[in-house]
């Protein structure tokens, strides 16, 4: 049996390894992965832009590489990933290249870190917030922290990158909980009115509210979401894009056309994945 100071220092040193890798660290080192589905995709498709709130902090064996497994399916051009642990996507995008051989950069908009979602250090837990993946290399990255974040930080991500062999301004957000309505009602005019400046602009993200709710009244003049029956009109058809059948995830487009729209649901997530197929700029 072992003495009380030999236990003392065997919990020790699993403490200091628990603080070393964190919770939110990778631990998807699988050795091989599962085949795609019939039809996925086998290349990175040009015109396609996806938004997908990856979860966090949701737990499971093998979960980066299944979120990798997930994109690779339906091989978007751009990709914009919410609730994204800097860890969590490393991982994703080394997956995607060395598995899947889809090659991506990756622009990262965090906007606070945190050690119980993200792992690390208590004293430098990892980055959380957004991230944009895209095939095309990405300048004049921006990340802005809304004023207030409510009970959470929140912000959004800007970056200009190539679709369709043209530059286009891609915005990638993430706004307050639920419940906050007044929160995001004040935070949709901080990002409405960035996308004003630009003619042509791709809005990703988690809204946390539906089309017709009054925070996102700023956001439908400017631009509309790639399903054109979806709107702010309570009688519009909006496809659920969570598991509690809501419609909060959506692909605003200024000065695009879309061609067509799909949502797809992902055992990794408790939101669905929303891609749209998007007309030649």
């Amino acid at each position: 049996m072992l003495g009380r100071n030999t236990r003392w220092v065997a919990g020790a040193l699993a403490l200091v390894c628990l603080l070393l890798i964190g919770p939110g660290a990778p631990r998807d080192d699988l050795p091989v992965a599962a085949p795609l589905p019939a039809g996925a995709a086998t290349e990175i498709v040009p015109n396609r832009v996806m938004t997908w709130n990856i979860c966090n902090p949701c737990r499971g064996a093998g979960r980066n590489l299944g979120r990798a497994a997930d994109i690779a399916t339906y091989a978007p051009q751009v990709v914009g990933l919410q609730e994204a642990c800097v860890r969590d996507v490393e991982q994703i995008k080394n997956d995607l290249e060395h598995v899947y051989g889809l090659v991506y950069h990756v622009t990262y908009g965090s906007v606070l870190r945190n050690w119980s979602r993200c792992g690390g250090l208590p004293w430098r837990a990892g980055g959380y917030g957004q991230a944009i993946l895209s095939a095309a290399p990405a300048t004049d990255g921006v990340t802005v922290e809304y004023p207030d974040g409510g009970s959470e930080d929140r912000g959004f991500l800007a970056v200009t990158t190539e679709v369709a062999g043209r530059p286009v301004r891609v915005f990638n957000t993430h706004l307050a909980e639920r419940r906050q309505e007044a929160v995001r009602a004040r935070q949709v005019p901080v990002l409405a009115k960035e996308v004003a400046r630009h003619d042509r602009a791709i809005v990703l993200g988690d809204f946390n509210a539906v089309p017709d709710s009054p925070e996102l009244r700023p956001m439908w003049p400017l631009a509309t979401d790639a399903d054109p029956r979806c709107g702010p009109s309570a009688g519009g058809v909006c496809e659920p894009t969570t598991d509690w059948q809501s419609r909060f995830d959506y692909v605003f487009l200024r000065g695009i056309e879309p061609r067509a729209h799909r949502v797809r649901p992902s055992e990794h997530s408790d939101h669905h994945m929303y891609y749209a197929d998007l007309a030649p700029l």
